[in-house]
């Protein structure tokens, strides 16, 4: 009875991270957490112990994107990562770290440029933009940092038709790696040289 109920559980879990990963693959909901939920809506699913964790869930995303996007999705990639490594470069005074689905590989048109920054002096970062003729908006976003919950800046811009935001941390949190959205194998953050090993020109 136990073997029957686990593997009616992992099919469910299997069932609600495929859902998942086509919303975000085709309806370009970028957070794991909210497809999730949204997946298992579908399915009828109320309990939160059967649902994917997102290791499982982006290894679904890479298997739709390579089933059914394997034509459009690799260019849509290379341009926000082009457009990073350019934003990267532009920002390099403040030492930029790149993060999510552009430098994890599964970013599709719905997805935006993830950086953090690390400084103390937000305002020193929009001057910097505002001198380079960089119009932003700014907005807040709740982080985890370590074993607390932080509202941090964020400034949202545009190049070449992709969007870009730039989460500003405090210098102290460099030390603390920001509990990723994602889960898999490779590195969670990259500095622009460390970008550019990976996919650069």
């Amino acid at each position: 009875m136990a073997k029957n109920r686990s593997r009616r559980d992992d099919n469910l879990r299997r069932q609600i991270a495929y859902r998942a990963a086509r919303l975000m693959a085709e309806e370009g909901i970028p957070d794991y957490g909210t497809a999730k939920q949204k997946a298992a809506r579908q399915a009828g699913l109320a309990e939160a112990a059967s649902l994917p964790d997102n290791r499982e869930v982006e290894a679904a995303l890479r298997e739709f994107q390579e089933l059914y996007q394997s034509e459009e999705q690799p260019l849509e990639l290379q341009h926000l990562r082009e457009v990073a490594l350019e934003v990267m470069r532009e920002l390099a005074p403040f030492r930029p770290f790149l993060v999510g689905a552009v430098l994890n590989g599964t970013a599709n048109r719905f997805s935006e440029i993830a950086l953090q920054v690390y400084t103390d002096d937000a305002k020193a970062l929009m001057l910097f933009l505002v001198n380079r003729r960089r119009p932003f908006e700014t907005d807040e976003k709740r982080v985890r940092i370590g074993d607390a919950w932080a509202m941090l800046p964020q400034m949202r811009f545009e190049v070449d038709g992709a969007p870009v935001v730039i989460t500003v941390y405090g210098e102290s949190d460099e030390r603390i790696a920001p509990r990723p959205r994602g889960e898999g194998d490779g590195p969670q953050r990259a500095r622009l040289a460390e970008a550019e090993a990976l996919f650069g020109p």
